[in-house]
């Protein structure tokens, strides 16, 4: 069963005075991104997520967001009081030299460098943190692969049903290109007899069956027919069976457009041509599908 890389999945949980959310957002790509969002004061977890999301997903660009919402103050930053009453009393010495009598406004020290620091949590407290995001963390990833697997199952119809329409154009074809080298050496009879008539010449059947001989092994389509008749069977396999199928999905889908290609070419017929085109049109939706497959 094929498995989509567009997906979303979302996790709440509890963490000492504050409760978050993590997010999951997943789209196509041809390899695995992450892109890891996290609070200042739960940067120390980044690497342990990241290696959390590329065990449990092969392909795609994924955004992880976890998100801290109810947190009392005491929780995010701490003021350093004694900086803070240091750099006060320097201020309003100087003042005092300098003749201002105004006073300063204690939200503009706030912003100078050192005076709020993000909270750093115990040794004990990092290890109830973690222990809790990688839960939700693998809550919220189990969800977005439900999803995944359920946009996977439309994909492996879809493709299923593309697969069907070019097998029957490519039975048409086989069925036509047996009738393609009598009709020619008729045709190639028939215009030879009226061109020597004219000349009241004889025509050579040596020399026609050496002409007939030549378009028949310039045009033989068949071992392309077969091959591309294994690509289809292939490809189908590979939509049933486990594991991540989009780059071999891929791969044999550019042959499957390589054989179609090289029918087109040898293949010195309009209703054969015909079948070609409607191939390759099923071919090209295969080739854009497969593109969203992990």
């Amino acid at each position: 069963m094929i498995n989509s890389m567009t997906g979303y999945g979302q996790a709440q949980g509890e963490i000492q005075d504050a409760s978050y959310i993590v997010e999951i957002k997943s789209v196509n790509n041809r390899y695995l991104k992450t892109i890891v969002k996290l609070p200042e004061l739960l940067a120390f977890l980044e690497e342990d997520i990241e290696k959390l999301l590329r065990k449990n997903l092969a392909r795609g660009t994924v955004n992880y967001i976890l998100r801290l919402k109810d947190i009392s103050a005491n929780s995010l930053f701490n003021i350093d009081e004694a900086a803070l009453e240091a750099i006060a009393r320097k201020l309003n010495k100087a003042g005092s030299a300098a003749g201002i009598t105004n006073g300063f406004d204690i939200s503009n020290l706030l912003n100078l460098p050192g005076i709020v620091q993000p909270v750093t949590p115990a040794q004990n407290e990092v290890e109830q943190i973690k222990r809790a995001v990688m839960e939700s963390s693998q809550e919220a990833i189990n969800k977005l692969k439900q999803m995944r697997a359920v946009e996977g199952k439309h994909l492996q119809d879809d493709l299923k049903g593309h697969c069907e329409a070019i097998e029957k154009d490519l039975e048409q074809i086989r069925t036509r290109s047996a009738a393609v080298l009598p009709e020619y050496a008729k045709k190639l009879r028939q215009r030879a007899d009226m061109l020597l008539a004219e000349a009241k010449l004889k025509l050579d059947e040596e020399t026609l069956a050496r002409e007939v001989a030549i378009f028949a092994d310039r045009s033989d389509i068949s071992e392309e027919i077969a091959r591309l008749d294994s690509h289809l069977q292939q490809f189908v396999q590979s939509c049933q069976a486990d594991g991540q199928a989009g780059r071999r999905l891929d791969f044999i889908s550019q042959e499957m457009l390589r054989e179609a290609n090289t029918i087109a070419s040898k293949a010195s017929d309009r209703d054969i041509a015909r079948h070609v085109v409607d191939m390759k049109c099923w071919i090209e939706r295969i080739k854009e599908q497969i593109q969203n497959v992990e």
